[in-house]
């Protein structure tokens, strides 16, 4: 079974913590030892794991992010997204977290984000709880 919810955002890039939703539905789901994979179907958004105590962490990685690849560098794509389409893939559409005894195994510092290229939009996160 696949598990969806949505994610508002509200600038062209942003990044959410979405921790909270995804313990939600692992905890729900009643799976007390397995996978817990999240999933980003769209081109232009990613997903992450990484610190989620200081929030200028964020604001640094989008800093930098915006650095790597600039939001305009001639790019021939017609829509004018192509940095989103970039950056979406440089981070990548999934990750998979450990499910011991009921909860996800993050590290202490750790959360994950939904990261937005494209903004503002509404977005979908699928969450696959495999058992095992």
């Amino acid at each position: 079974m696949i598990h969806t919810f949505q994610v508002k955002t509200n600038k062209s890039t942003e990044m959410i913590d979405i921790s909270s939703e995804v313990k939600k539905i692992v905890k729900e789901s009643g799976v007390k030892n397995g996978i817990c994979m999240v999933f980003i179907p769209h081109t232009t958004a990613a997903v992450t794991i990484n610190e989620n105590a200081d929030p200028d962490v964020v604001k640094d990685f989008v800093k930098e992010m915006d650095k790597i690849v600039p939001l305009n560098d001639n790019y021939l794509h017609y829509e004018g997204n192509s940095a989103a389409h970039i950056k979406s893939s440089m981070m990548g559409f999934s990750e998979h977290i450990i499910i011991d005894n009921g909860q996800l195994i993050l590290g202490t510092w750790q959360g994950i984000y939904f990261l937005e290229y494209d903004g503002p939009r509404t977005r979908k996160v699928n969450i696959k709880i495999m058992e095992g």
